[in-house]
């Protein structure tokens, strides 16, 4: 993973809302009404913040008939972890 694709996300992560989206895509994907639940937010709010997630590639999406499935793109979050943990002080 590149620097540039890692300010990308954490950019993303910067807004408490879409970090706590992030925490319950952990559990396994949602679709957005299951999402607003959490929030006290409106749907075109939370539309958006799944359009920045969706930028940076930590989500995947799916259509289910009327239902859009949202769930963590793993390769990409595991991808971020790596870099994370990567990052040492020497003290």
């Amino acid at each position: 993973m590149n620097v540039m694709d890692v300010a990308l996300i954490c950019k993303a992560l910067s807004d408490s809302n879409r970090l706590r989206i992030v925490q319950l895509l952990t559990s396994g994907e949602l679709c957005a009404c299951e999402l607003l639940e959490n929030f006290k937010i409106t749907q075109p709010t939370l539309s958006h913040h799944m359009k920045v997630l969706a930028d940076c590639d930590l989500l995947t999406t799916r259509k289910d008939g009327t239902k859009t499935l949202y769930a963590l793109n793993c390769a990409t979050l595991t991808a971020f972890r790596n870099f994370i943990s990567a990052l040492n002080c020497k003290c």
